[in-house]
């Protein structure tokens, strides 16, 4: 059922021993031990590059409740085998050290000439909205899409120049920006900064014989690209699959990130809320009252079959749960939530004599209560029961208050006249 056993447990110790804290440790005492080592052992200070990237993969691996529950249960290999979404080293060390001290928050400043490509303008992310259903997020899948997106020119290398040489702009002075002022009113003006119209916000000018024959001086060229978003056994609505360095490329920036985010259609079965999935079945009384059993296609298109257990009568609105048949847990997908039914009850709109008498035999006999004498009745007052809408009952309410109110007003403005007349003096 669950599609692979749980690996063999392996050393669980390591992690702990790399930042020098006990398994009981807490997430603050983690920080405390990470930013200590990870600034001694950073190699821009003379620090061993594999020490570095030991501690960073410590600290990423326990800093994460999941991978740290996997990892102290199971070990190191269970994180190389994917039940906690890698582990095994897979994040850079130093997008981790940045990350935990604020990116440009340096501690020691320059960070060495080697590493001097971090400090380039970052590229904007492009972000696309990825429509899966609650069945792709069941079972998983890949799906492939064709972008289209900016890329250094192949012919210039993003110079844009056939020369590869160019000219500050004059008119921002190799900003890419201009300033202009405007007076809104007496010892009044507004600053305003826009994308120099010369350079188109380049800071360089490129002689139109230099110019290059394929980008045309733009630099970038169009790419067509084809992805493959793999959407993993219970992802998220919402949930977020990156490309890193996949945006449009320019010259002198670090390339942003593609970025798609997983939009869950609606089902016309099963509801889902976190790992657990829900779906409303509708019984007929006498199902309700003397058992059922039906077939339910789950969402890999295995048949379950339903059934009460002897002599379980079912309540409406009732829920049951089925253990382990409810949505793949992320990363862990050997593991399960729960499959809720909830019990709907069709009960018939009338009972002939016959029915009544059938049933009042085997059914349970009527309360004390509804056994009134002559006398009781007489004292009584009949009263009539009416079908009602809620829904529309509950809508009417609050025409009916305001409307009632209404006439309030209109009462105390004409029919108090006779007080408001003052009485006549002596």
């Amino acid at each position: 059922m669950f599609g692979r056993a749980p690996p063999k447990k392996s050393d669980n110790n390591k992690y702990y021993e790399i930042l020098g804290v006990e398994k009981t440790a807490s997430p603050d005492d983690l920080k405390k031990a990470y930013r200590k080592l990870a600034i001694k052992n950073h190699p821009d200070k003379g620090g061993d590059p594999e020490k570095f990237k030991e501690i960073a993969q410590a600290y990423e691996v326990l800093n994460d409740p999941e991978k740290r529950e996997i990892y102290d249960q199971y070990g190191e290999d269970a994180l190389k085998e994917g039940m906690g979404g890698g582990g095994g080293g897979g994040h850079n060390p130093f997008d981790i050290f940045e990350s935990f001290f604020g990116g440009s928050g340096h501690p020691f400043g320059g960070g060495g000439g080697s590493r001097g490509q971090r400090r380039q303008r970052r590229g904007e992310d492009v972000v696309h909205p990825l429509k899966v259903s609650l069945d792709n997020l069941y079972n998983g899948t890949s799906k492939k899409l064709s972008l289209s997106r900016n890329v250094l020119c192949p012919k210039c290398k993003g110079k844009g120049s056939k020369s590869g040489a160019s000219m500050k702009c004059g008119g921002c002075k190799g900003l890419g920006t201009k300033v202009s002022i405007r007076r809104i009113g007496p010892s009044m003006v507004q600053q305003m900064q826009h994308t120099c119209n010369d350079c188109k916000g380049s800071g360089e000018i490129i002689a139109d014989k230099d110019r290059c024959g394929k980008c045309k001086g733009d630099k970038v060229v169009q790419e067509k690209k084809v992805l493959e978003v793999v959407v993993e056994k219970g992802m998220q609505h919402g949930q977020k699959v990156t490309f890193p360095g996949e945006a449009d490329e320019a010259p002198d920036t670090v390339t942003g990130d593609i970025v798609f985010v997983l939009q869950q259609k609606e089902h016309p079965k099963f509801k889902r809320k976190g790992d657990d999935l829900f779906v409303e079945h509708t019984l007929t009384l006498t199902e309700a009252l003397c058992g059922f059993q039906f077939v339910l296609t789950h969402l890999d298109n295995r048949q379950l079959l339903i059934k009460s257990e002897p002599g379980e009568v079912i309540k409406p609105d009732q829920f049951k749960a089925i253990n382990d048949e409810g949505m793949p847990m992320y990363e862990k997908s050997f593991m399960k939530g729960k499959l809720y039914i909830q019990f709907t009850v069709d009960f018939p709109e009338s009972l002939n004599p016959q029915q009544i008498k059938a049933l009042a035999t085997v059914l349970p006999s009527k309360k004390s209560t509804t056994q009134l004498t002559d006398m009781e009745l007489d004292e009584c007052e009949e009263t009539t029961l009416h079908d009602v809408n809620m829904e529309e009952e509950m809508r009417r309410k609050p025409q009916q208050r305001a409307h009632e109110a209404y006439d309030d007003d209109d009462e105390d403005m004409h029919g108090g006249g006779a007080q408001s007349v003052p009485c006549a003096q002596q």
